[in-house]
């Protein structure tokens, strides 16, 4: 007789147990980015510590609950993204939808803060005319770039969204180097 694993701990993060049915979840219910590669599950553990890396941050500075709409909202779009699948997922992970839900209460919490912490950032005219000075393909349609005027917009949003990206990727650096992250082998 075989021996079978049911489960395994991928990670440990201050204490807090990622399984292995964990990051399964999340690649098959679509809740982190798909990763290509040889190793998705590596690129999704990533993930699951860096969101446990914030829940503990959350959690410290306590933002508001979400709306009970919104949970539902998110529930449905993962349901719908899950389709046919969405019981069978469940029950070979081993959860519940109150177990989904929460999980679903916690992201939602993670973007409220991110969102608070890391929201407020202003650039200059001279900033977003840069921005759209050095990423032309990101402003042309048909070889050729829009005009300033009518990409500043979308240049603005561009260029919040990759201070906004590069101020977060630094953060959770900073939060993986002062936390106790032990990945265990496979």
């Amino acid at each position: 007789m075989c021996a079978q694993v049911i489960d395994r701990i991928l990670a440990v993060v201050d204490g807090a147990i990622i399984l292995q049915s964990d990051a399964q979840l999340a690649m098959r219910f679509g809740l982190v980015p798909s990763a290509g590669g040889p190793d998705p599950t590596s690129a999704v553990l990533d993930r699951l510590i860096e969101r446990q890396l914030i829940l503990a941050e959350v959690a410290r500075y306590a933002p508001p609950d979400p709306a009970e709409a919104e949970i539902d909202r998110h529930l449905s779009d993962i349901r719908a993204r899950a389709g046919a699948e969405f019981d069978t997922i469940l029950l070979a992970g081993g959860i519940g939808i109150d177990h989904l839900r929460r999980d679903v209460r916690d992201d939602l919490r993670i973007e409220a803060y991110l969102q608070q912490r890391f929201g407020a950032i202003q650039p200059t005219e001279d900033e977003i005319l840069q921005y759209y000075r050095d990423h032309p393909a990101s402003f042309s349609q048909n070889g050729v770039v829009r005009p300033f005027n009518d990409a500043h917009d979308v240049a603005r949003a561009a260029l919040i969204a990759d201070r906004r990206g590069a101020t977060i990727r630094d953060w959770l650096a900073g939060l993986r180097r002062r936390a106790n992250v032990n990945i265990l082998p496979r």
